[in-house]
């Protein structure tokens, strides 16, 4: 369950590192999300998931937290060894892997080429990425048992905020793949997701397994926690 604590971790982790919040330049748009193999707690995942929040891209996480079952042994499969993130554009058919490398093609393939000073300054921009995980830890960065899904969940929000930290940080350790749906400040994507949802509020997930959809990261952890962890 989130708690008091946890948000206050959530909102001082997101204030150390605030980056992910806007949409900068965008170019051409992918017809098919990205797919991003990744999990909570990695400094080096933070990073591109920060960098597809910037660029308004929707790409398909396949968590790979530590001793997870399923996804990790699929990326060993692909690349030959236990690195992450490790991202699969379906759209060029590249993979990769190294945060720094996939930055700079997403930036060249789906952006101006240019990329945010955060997200520049190599050891630095490391460094600032790794600052979050001195309010949450490792958390969301290890395997607990869950039933996985028929069809991935959707989630949209953004990179930096808080309540979206706590929920990513659930289907992270669950091993759950999810549609992530940036819908950071300037999004385009933003009168969508409204069209759908109702009003502008994240987290907001949709599990079309039991075709419940709901707001609030207290609520939605809660749920994850019903429908899909083993005790």
């Amino acid at each position: 369950m989130v708690g008091v604590l946890d948000v206050a971790a959530s909102f001082a982790a997101t204030l150390v590192r605030p980056v992910g919040l806007r949409v900068g330049a965008l170019r051409a748009r992918p017809k098919q999300p990205l797919h991003l193999y990744e999990f909570e707690g990695c400094p080096f995942c933070r990073k591109v998931r920060e960098a597809l929040t910037y660029l308004d891209l929707d790409v398909l996480i396949y968590p790979c937290p530590k001793r997870g079952p399923h996804f990790r042994e699929q990326v060993k499969l692909r690349g030959g060894t236990y690195q992450f993130p490790y991202l699969d554009d379906p759209n060029t058919n590249i993979q990769m892997y190294e945060s720094d490398a996939i930055i700079r093609y997403l930036f060249d393939t789906y952006g101006n080429g240019r990329r945010p000073v955060a997200l520049s300054l190599g050891p630095l921009t490391n460094l600032g990425a790794s600052l979050p995980g001195l309010f949450r830890g490792r958390t969301g960065a290890y395997y607990r048992a869950s039933r996985l899904p028929k069809r991935p969940l959707e989630l949209y929000g953004y990179e930096a905020s808080p309540y979206c930290r706590l929920v990513r940080e659930v289907l992270s350790s669950l091993e759950l793949p999810y549609l992530l749906h940036n819908v950071a400040s300037g999004s385009p994507s933003r009168s969508h997701f409204v069209e759908r949802s109702g009003k502008l509020q994240v987290p907001y997930l949709f599990d079309p397994n039991t075709d419940i959809a709901m707001f609030e990261s207290r609520d939605i952890v809660a749920y994850l926690e019903a429908t899909y962890a083993i005790d």
